[in-house]
């Protein structure tokens, strides 16, 4: 008889566990839905003030002021920088974290409207969504802020306000200070043409500025007493070149002048490339950095000048989490496809036109969880350095027509109607069903650490920073 009772009180235990973490999730799926008019609001202020990198201070601040008026304890100017900020609530462990972006992108200004037009000529725009990202990265915090509030679940939520992204490498300088060292797990999600769990890695990148000093003379009447800067930066770059037939097909390299002299006439004193490096692994990015040094080197003698290399910034690939994706990807199951209207349907067909694209549609399905490619096609993103202090789960959602060009004026349009604004609800609902099982089940949070620990080997995180405070703008 008591054989039968043990099995019997753990059906009975799990049946009961399982019932409770269904009411969390539907409570989750509830706290989105009655703050979603706010969380669109949001979403639309940022679009509408599109800030660039270190220079979101209306963005920061509707985003922290919101947290602050949910409950959330915020904490701003961190890691010395005037946007970055945290929102916690709760106490103790698990620690879970979600990361918000709001930077926008230089010149690409455009109204909510299927036809080229900009909202203000020359300004910035989200061309990448990330004025999505902050406000569905928050509303997944205030639900399960609510239930912690509630006494249904226990430990602590944490968001992140994550500035510049684009550029600038904002997350680094907070990795740098120590901000994501005691999670337990964080979360991320971007916006894209399909709803799906990532498992695909980024680039590592290193971005460097190569300077040439020489000295400047006449350049008809005396040219052999200057030294040419532009000699070397044009050798430079030549040895870059050449260096592309000896590198991995996975690496990238591009560069501009940032300064090439002033007029025909005078040998120019100075020259600089700006340039950036990227392989699929950091180890392979430092490789080819090595050669880069060295190319520099060889321009300056062949040249006659002196020169100078600086780090601005550098990025790890994202370390993936398969156990991580796996319960993502079960709990945007739970949450469900995203349905449009005629007139987004018609919206999304008309500007995949204009752009000069055939339209396939709006992607509102989930996609199967897909094996990870060893080298990503391109693209870089600081959640790589996150991603290598703790566990990472990151969700890709639709707020565009399937195939949309990134970084264009027709992510800017959808961003700010409501294809964009229903990609970032399926998120918060998504994200934070995923948040209900990390904070309840233990033995998942270990599988997911057990798996971060296996990838990421003997690798030990540093930030690939210049020393010194980040690069806040004066004004």
């Amino acid at each position: 008889m008591r054989l039968l009772f043990l099995p019997l009180l753990f059906l009975s235990q799990l049946l009961f566990a399982q019932k409770l973490t269904s009411a969390n999730k539907n409570a989750v799926l509830a706290s989105v839905e009655k703050h979603q008019q706010e969380l669109i609001s949001l979403s639309d202020q940022i679009w509408g003030f599109a800030e660039i990198a270190m220079k979101e201070t209306k963005s920061s601040k509707v985003l922290a002021d919101y947290a602050e008026a949910q409950g959330f304890k915020v904490s701003r100017g961190v890691a010395e920088i005037p946007t970055a900020f945290i929102a916690e609530f709760g106490s103790g462990k698990p620690i879970i974290g979600v990361l918000g972006e709001f930077d926008a992108l230089p010149g690409l200004s455009q109204k909510a409207q299927p036809t080229k037009e900009a909202l203000l000529e020359g300004a910035p725009g989200h061309g990448c969504g990330h004025n999505m990202f902050g406000a569905g990265s928050l509303g997944a915090a205030l639900a399960i802020k609510e239930l912690i509030a509630a006494g249904k679940l226990k430990g602590t939520i944490r968001f992140y306000g994550t500035p510049a992204e684009e550029d600038l490498a904002g997350k680094v300088y907070m990795a740098r200070a120590g901000l994501f060292n005691d999670l337990d797990v964080c979360l991320d999600w971007h916006p894209d043409y399909e709803n799906k769990a990532n498992m695909q890695s980024s680039q590592s990148v290193t971005d460097y500025t190569i300077s040439f000093k020489g000295k400047s003379a006449h350049a008809a009447a005396d040219p052999w007493n200057g030294r040419s800067a532009l000699d070397a930066a044009e050798l430079f770059n030549i040895g870059i070149n050449f260096l592309r037939e000896h590198v991995k097909p996975s690496v990238r390299m591009h560069y501009v002048y940032s300064k090439a002299g002033k007029v025909p006439n005078v040998i120019p004193d100075e020259a600089s490339v700006w340039l950036w490096i990227r392989d699929s692994k950091r180890s392979g990015v430092a490789e080819v950095s090595e050669r880069m040094k060295d190319i520099a080197k060889g321009a300056a003698l062949m040249a006659g000048v002196q020169y100078d290399i600086k780090l601005n910034s550098g990025l790890y690939e994202l370390l993936i989490n398969e156990t991580g994706a796996k319960t993502l990807q079960s709990n945007m199951n739970f949450v469900g496809p995203v349905t449009y209207t005629k007139e987004e349907l018609a919206f999304g067909e008309k500007i995949m036109k204009e752009y000069g694209l055939e339209s396939k549609g709006i992607s509102g399905t989930i996609k199967p969880l897909e094996v990870t490619k060893e080298d990503p096609v391109g693209g870089s993103t600081d959640v790589g350095d996150v991603s290598y202090i703790v566990p990472e789960i990151t969700l890709l959602a639709t707020t565009a027509p399937y195939e949309a060009p990134w970084h264009s004026w027709v992510v800017v349009a959808c961003g700010g109607m409501s294809i964009g604004h229903k990609g970032m609800l399926f998120t918060s609902k998504s994200l934070g069903t995923t948040m209900v099982d990390l904070f309840e089940n233990e033995k998942l949070r270990n599988d997911i650490k057990e798996e971060f620990l296996k990838r990421k080997g003997k690798e030990v995180w540093k930030a690939m920073l210049p020393d010194g405070p980040p690069p806040v703008p004066k004004n």
